[in-house]
């Protein structure tokens, strides 16, 4: 077999040589690891255009239909993780590309969850920035995580985590979701509650768990916003799309909650000019709740395993379409 082109895409952190061993594929690939993200579909298709098989960290770039029928000579997609929203998967199959996936672990993003709850009760980016600039000593007050409610939107692999640590934080822990039943919610030792809105009434934090789809898309508007607490705080490190932003925004501008803790965004990077950079109540991530070392050693592990299998004409881990 002739040798094949193969680019990484979104590479930030220059870490896909680091933690996977390209060493074995040296003689069946020409390899090419891209750092900088691109936007324009036109300048992917300028980039990607010769390129066999690409592999893609995430939801980074999105390969819909429009830039997959202009990538003709494309025959494997790697993702990280087994699923990913932003590829078209019956495109694909269309097109006859396959789409393999890799392992990760989840208790990346349930430790992100807990830092951002924290780092919102206990006012720590404020504190340190004070510190840091030589303001005022212990100028905000805390608030508690004992005996406060914990209202969780999904109760699946990571929420009942997220909602384990709650309990031990001495926490009331809620949860609801459209196919949460009680049996399920009783095993994972929480209340269900009687409604999405009496949860968001009741919580002094909230955190979101769920799956993107069609059914979730939006699922916190205007008007499940107005239902939270002005005490309340919302945590999201699941997916932008689940909550109004401009909803959210501007109950953030207008103090209708007393904060937010986001690791997604509808637009990543987020621009420069972005609210969420210059709000006051938001402790922001850069989609930080995947990026550690453990996952990132199975991600690229994984995928060199992906090419590898499928140049030996046994593909191995198809990712599958998301259940709605």
């Amino acid at each position: 077999m002739s040798e094949i082109n193969c680019t990484i895409l979104d590479d930030y952190q220059l870490a896909a040589k680091k933690y996977g061993d390209w060493s074995q594929l040296e003689k069946r690939i020409k390899l090419r690891v891209h750092h900088d993200h691109y936007d324009s579909v036109d300048e992917l298709v300028k980039l990607l255009k010769d390129e066999q098989i690409i592999v893609i960290m995430r939801e980074r770039t999105p390969f819909r239909e429009e830039l997959l029928v202009r990538l003709p000579k494309l025959k494997l997609l790697v993702t990280t993780g087994m699923r990913n929203a932003s590829v078209d998967l019956v495109a694909a199959e269309r097109l006859g590309i396959a789409v393999c996936g890799t392992r990760g672990t989840s208790e990346a993003p349930i430790e992100l969850t807990w830092a951002l709850i924290l780092g919102l009760a206990k006012q720590i980016r404020h504190e340190n920035e004070a510190l840091r600039g030589g303001g005022s000593w212990q100028s905000t007050v805390g608030s508690d995580l004992n005996g406060r409610t914990l209202g969780l939107l999904g109760l699946g692999k990571i929420g009942s985590r997220v909602a384990e640590i709650g309990r031990v934080f001495g926490m009331r822990v809620m949860a609801w979701s459209q196919n949460l039943t009680p049996e399920k919610a009783a095993d994972g030792g929480v209340e269900l509650a009687s409604s999405k809105e009496a949860l968001l009434e009741q919580s002094d934090y909230v955190s979101v768990h769920l799956v993107l789809s069609e059914r979730t898309r939006g699922l916190l508007g205007r008007a499940e916003l107005q239902r939270m607490k002005s005490s309340a705080y919302l945590i999201n490190t699941s997916r932008a799309g689940i909550i109004d932003q401009k909803a959210l925004i501007d109950h953030l501008q207008q103090e209708r909650i007393a904060g937010a803790g986001l690791d997604v965004f509808d637009t990543e990077p987020l621009p420069a000019d972005h609210p969420y950079r210059t709000l006051p109540n938001v402790l922001a991530t850069p989609h930080i709740g995947y990026v550690t070392d453990s996952n990132y050693k199975l991600y690229f592990a994984d995928a060199v395993e992906d090419i590898a299998a499928w140049l030996d004409g046994k593909p191995i881990r198809p990712v599958q379409p998301y259940k709605q």
